[in-house]
């Protein structure tokens, strides 16, 4: 077990979650609902299958395209979106 790998990606996947539409959603569930456990378990067990579809669909992806390649496409993606976001927030069509 890689443990460094574990608590990185832990703490990223937390950080990226935190105030998402998932937890809003959770939270909204949590509010009405009269088994918050229900909620928790539901939740977390999405969040699990969902994270075992990325493992799986990385691993697949891995076998066509290098990891390398693969980072360097996430990167690029997450410039690309993050100028498209602040563009968009300066021209008000956000």
């Amino acid at each position: 077990m890689d443990w460094k790998l574990a608590l990185t990606t832990f703490a990223t996947v937390f950080l990226a979650e935190l105030g998402d539409k998932t937890q809003l959603a959770t939270l909204s569930f949590s509010a009405g609902a009269q088994s918050r456990w229900s909620v928790f378990l539901g939740s977390a067990l999405a969040l699990v299958a969902t994270s075992a579809l990325a493992v799986v669909g990385g691993e697949a992806l891995t076998r066509v395209v290098s990891p390398s390649t693969l980072q360097r496409a996430a990167g690029v993606a997450f410039v690309v979106i993050g100028v498209w976001v602040l563009w968009s927030t300066r021209s008000g069509t956000a």
